[in-house]
């Protein structure tokens, strides 16, 4: 049965934050007007500065269907694209989708059935790693494992309920209108925020494994350690915005990376300190090696210094972000500086 929250659906507006996502857009858009949604649905694809062809793929896939509409995003920021397309759409139910992000089959429609049933502000589900490249394929079996990103439902999967945050998210507009929509200071983390403010404010973030979506992993050891170095750096910003928002799952990597530290450099004093790192390498070693059984020998390779990659850099990133918004600052409000 629905719950009091839900209510009578108007349409579906599916937003698009794009960067240099020449190599995926098409397919990523195909699969969102292939959804067989019950209700009228639109694409927004909020545009920002790009140095590839994305605009021209932009351009072709808006005369080509009448349901997809552009808008620009000066900035490239993800966050302001978020909200320069909400304010073009249309609907009262907001799906966001990235522009490496394919949607599985009835996607749409499972998300808007989990909305009425739970009376949720968001629901959302798994974001289901898949690479075409060794490489990618290493980083998609470490993004799928517990030891590459600790407990999070909307990589690892788990059983429907309530969630500190999910992958994307399928909102009621009317929440995202309380809440003011995404803060335009987050770089990075903005869903997670986003999502705190709404659970703050009495509104419930639901997961649910029923709705996957594909994800295109980085695709060299340099975006993905600048990946998940501005993870670290910008839940480090949450944290210290959010009072009481962080736990232990979080503090893992930076932890890791004092302990490997001090253990290397306190190894020229004490030898035995020396263990501490080499225990990592071996851990990963072997973790890296017990969770990629099966996969070709040259995803297996991989995965091991792809662990280290994501579990250093996030690490580092937390440790040393220096980012801060000025409203966290005596007497200043409403940027981002870098002290």
């Amino acid at each position: 049965m629905p719950t009091p929250e839900s209510q009578p659906t108007d349409g579906v507006s599916v937003i698009m934050p794009i960067l240099n996502e020449e190599r995926h857009l098409a397919e990523s858009v195909a699969a969102i007007l292939r959804q067989e949604a019950p209700c009228p649905l639109e694409v927004v694809l909020a545009l920002g500065p790009s140095t590839d062809g994305t605009d021209e793929v932009a351009r072709r896939l808006r005369d080509a269907d009448e349901r997809v509409k552009l808008v620009t995003n000066p900035t490239g920021r993800t966050p302001d694209a978020l909200n320069a397309a909400i304010a073009a759409s249309s609907y009262d139910v907001i799906a966001r989708v990235d522009g490496h992000g394919i949607l599985s089959h009835g996607y749409l429609a499972t998300a808007l059935r989990a909305l009425d049933a739970t009376g949720a502000a968001n629901v959302g589900g798994i974001m289901d790693a898949e690479g075409t490249t060794d490489f990618e394929c290493a980083v998609a079996v470490a993004m799928k494992s517990k030891l590459g990103v600790g407990g999070a439902k909307f990589k690892l999967g788990g059983q429907a309920g309530p969630a500190e945050t999910v992958y994307l998210g399928v909102f009621r507009r009317r929440w995202l209108d309380r809440v003011g929509g995404y803060d335009g200071r987050f770089t990075r983390a903005q869903d997670w925020e986003m999502n705190f403010r709404i659970r703050s404010a009495g509104g419930l973030v639901w997961f649910t494994p029923d709705l996957k979506v594909t994800y295109r992993p980085r695709g060299s050891f340099r975006t993905l350690a600048r990946q998940y170095k501005q993870y670290g750096q910008w839940r480090r910003v949450v944290a210290r915005r959010h009072k009481g928002s962080i736990n232990a799952r979080y503090l893992a990597p930076p932890a890791a990376v004092v302990a490997i530290a001090a253990g290397a450099v306190g190894g020229f004093v004490w030898r035995p300190l020396w263990l501490v790192p080499a225990a990592y390498v071996a851990a990963v070693a072997v973790g890296g090696t017990a969770i990629s059984a099966g996969k070709a020998p040259g995803v297996r390779l991989r995965v091991p210094p792809v662990l280290a990659t994501m579990h250093i850099a996030w690490g580092l990133g937390f440790l040393a972000s220096r980012i801060r918004l000025d409203d966290d600052l005596p007497g200043r409000e409403g940027a981002v500086v870098t002290e």
